[in-house]
């Protein structure tokens, strides 16, 4: 190549493309600079109260607490590493076990049947002769609305003998009603987690129901099918998202129990202090003092409903729909 061609001047058509370009790339970069400035306070946020108490957690539960002095009541503290002796010492409690034994089963029996009431509520809300449905709404939603340490209080009163209608009702026609005996207590838990959740779950799903196009409960209609037909074949595929999500939260919620049978506990010998993985954490950190032990019990409470979730998910998703 000869030197007249190596020191030729760039055709002046080259010079737009090349300031075009590197426009573009001061756009592109003051573009991501204000995205990352959006974006920031979020992780912030979401490092500051989700990130950081797990790593509090998992810190917690791998040390242990040494106190000195005479029956370890010294001034003097320090924490040695513990490894997994806090997980080991929770696999091997007996009523931390029997206590995530009664919650899978509570949700075994209380999520299915709340969903089921749920989907039905929702769909005779949005069905063509629903009357009054602004009020029936709110209605149904209103239980969400009380705290759930008011409302175990209130069915309190409606559980207790010598207090509760439902209990003298009950005496009169012959019947022996114990709502708060061993073998029923827990199913007196999961009426009141019903009642409050129902009307929560049954939003989420009419709010599903109205991003579906009216175009195709006519076309259905006009195909001659009933109502009972619409809702089976029409509405109940269609809101199979909302009914993932309210399935997964309800997973969670059901792991979480805690303040229905703290509440009860005075009035139902039966509820102890482990009768909840979360109550038996709870009684660990600040009955027993260990808040080594009851951060290890949340790690393995948060670890069961991640496998739980994800594997409702995995069962329940669009790829299990596909593959069936």
């Amino acid at each position: 190549m000869s030197r007249d061609t190596l020191s030729r001047p760039e055709p002046l058509t080259a010079r737009p493309a090349c300031r075009a370009r590197r426009r573009a790339s001061r756009t592109g970069a003051r573009n991501a600079r204000a995205a990352a400035v959006f974006v920031l306070p979020f992780f912030a946020l979401f490092g500051l109260c989700f990130l950081a108490p797990i790593g509090y957690a998992l810190h917690q539960s791998l040390f242990t607490t040494e106190r000195t002095g005479p029956l370890g009541l010294g001034g003097r503290e320090r924490e040695i590493f513990a490894g997994l002796a806090h997980y080991a010492q929770a696999l091997s409690d007996d009523r931390f076990l029997a206590g995530f034994g009664r919650v899978l089963l509570f949700g075994a029996v209380q999520i299915p049947l709340m969903i089921v009431l749920a989907t039905a509520l929702a769909l005779l809300l949005e069905s063509a002769s629903a009357r009054a449905v602004p009020f029936f709404r709110s209605a149904f939603f209103l239980p969400y609305g009380v705290p759930g340490v008011i409302a175990s209080i209130l069915w309190g009163f409606l559980y207790v003998p010598g207090i509760s209608p439902l209990v003298k009702i009950a005496e009169s026609v012959g019947w022996d009603l114990d709502f708060l005996s061993r073998g029923t207590v827990l199913w007196s838990l999961a009426n009141i987690v019903t009642w409050q959740f129902t009307g929560y779950n049954m939003l989420v799903l009419i709010a599903q129901l109205k991003s579906v196009p009216g175009e195709l409960y006519e076309a259905a209609r006009i195909d001659g099918a009933n109502a009972w037909q619409v809702a089976r074949y029409l509405k109940i595929p269609l809101i199979r998202p909302a009914l993932v999500l309210t399935g997964v939260f309800s997973i969670i919620g059901t792991l979480q129990l805690f303040a229905e049978p703290m509440v009860l506990r005075p009035l139902a010998s039966s509820i102890d202090s482990g009768y909840t993985p979360n109550l038996h954490a709870y009684s660990q950190a600040f009955v027993g003092n260990d808040p080594h032990a009851a951060a290890a019990e949340a790690v393995l409470l948060a670890l069961v409903a991640c496998v739980l979730s994800f594997g409702f998910l995995r069962m329940a998703g669009p790829r299990a729909k596909e593959r069936g």
